[in-house]
């Protein structure tokens, strides 16, 4: 490790010197006998200087008027003021116009003066590095500045350069399946629309994630008391009729402050959740209870219990619990996407493994608590 540079001023040669002998082993010493020889070895040093000394009674200039000379050039440097006077008003002035770190009076003792040194010399490797992580943030600060731009970007990539193409894919196979068609060509452009709504569903889903981090999503807040969560999607649908899962309400109609389709997409999309990793011929429970100023929205499995290294795992973007080179289904965006709309009201997705299984919730505010 490179020594630090230190610099070194008095009028006395046999001060200057002495200083030198003192600090020679520990830092790169540089010298001068008055301000102005001091500001010219300055002119010609190349790199940091963590530490200035300077006597103050100098001729031609003062300690102090040479140290406030230096700020510009050498704002993070420390400074010691080394004095044979010790009045007040001097004091205050080297404090002010010269920022130093402290003043000495002379003769100086030899042990206090290195320790006040070192305690100088560590404050400037203190803002140092100070200065390094507030660059490594600052960097990182437009970097994130950028995954917006690029967020933004890729909302409108999506709105537009495939949403375009997606909606004439779907808008042609529906008409062709209205066509008579040979069974073969029937099959073939079931399968096109069934991938084109797969690719549909993947691109609203994708776009609602990019919304809400970059709090673009819009929630339309309402006073809503909210009575079943019958209407789920056909593929939940024949989820739970594959395993023959029986959904059962207990919902207490309360009014709740919350954007209604929104909050019924996270309730569909916990429902699916709880279908697939629920036990097959159970009931999946679902309740609304209003408890003090909130009403909390809960989504009740038969199962195995959720470590906290699970639920770690399932909250994050993409992440299925399912072998991928077994042709899994799915996107792992679901809880992502409750953790996003909950997000934009205020609240966040819970776990609660209890004695038959697993439970998921979450809360709202009571419209009249």
């Amino acid at each position: 490790m490179s020594k630090h540079t230190i610099l070194c001023v008095d009028d006395e040669i046999d001060n200057v010197e002495a200083l030198e002998r003192l600090f020679r082993k520990k830092y790169t010493v540089l010298k001068a006998t008055s301000g102005k020889q001091a500001l010219e070895v300055l002119d010609q040093h190349r790199g940091p200087l963590a530490l200035i000394i300077t006597d103050q009674r100098m001729p031609e200039m003062t300690g102090v008027e040479f140290l406030e000379k230096t700020l510009e050039s050498y704002p993070e440097t420390i400074r010691i003021l080394l004095t044979g006077y010790t009045d007040l008003e001097s004091i205050i002035t080297a404090v002010n116009k010269g920022q130093i770190f402290r003043y000495l009076t002379k003769p100086w003792d030899p042990v206090d003066l290195s320790n006040t040194v070192d305690h100088a010399v560590e404050r400037f490797e203190l803002g140092q590095q100070l200065k390094t992580r507030n660059s490594e943030l600052a960097k990182a600060l437009e970097e994130l500045k950028s995954l917006d731009v690029a967020k933004s970007n890729f909302m409108i990539l999506i709105n537009h350069e495939l949403k375009t193409p997606l909606t004439s894919i779907l808008s042609f196979s529906a008409l062709l399946s209205e066509s008579s068609l040979a069974d073969e060509d029937k099959l073939m452009v079931n399968r096109i629309s069934r991938s084109a709504d797969r690719l549909k569903s993947l691109v609203d889903d994708v776009l609602l994630i990019v919304r809400a981090e970059t709090n673009q999503l819009k929630i339309d807040v309402q006073n809503v008391a909210f009575s079943e969560f019958d209407e789920l999607p056909k593929e939940v649908v024949n989820l739970l009729n594959q395993k023959q899962l029986k959904v059962t309400n207990d919902i207490s109609p309360s009014g709740v402050m919350a954007d209604v389709r929104l909050v019924k997409q996270v309730m569909q999309r916990l429902i699916h959740n709880a279908a697939k990793f629920g036990q097959e011929n159970s009931a999946i429970e679902v309740k609304v209870i209003a408890d003090g100023k909130v009403a909390r929205f809960a989504v009740s499995n038969k199962g195995p219990h959720l470590s906290t290294r699970v639920i770690d795992k399932i909250m994050k973007p993409f992440y299925i619990d399912e072998d991928v080179m077994h042709h899994s289904t799915g996107t792992g965006l679901g809880l992502t996407i409750c953790q996003a709309i909950l997000k934009a009201h205020s609240s966040q997705l819970q776990f609660d493994n209890t004695d038959q299984g697993v439970t998921v919730f979450f809360e709202l505010p009571l419209a009249n608590p």
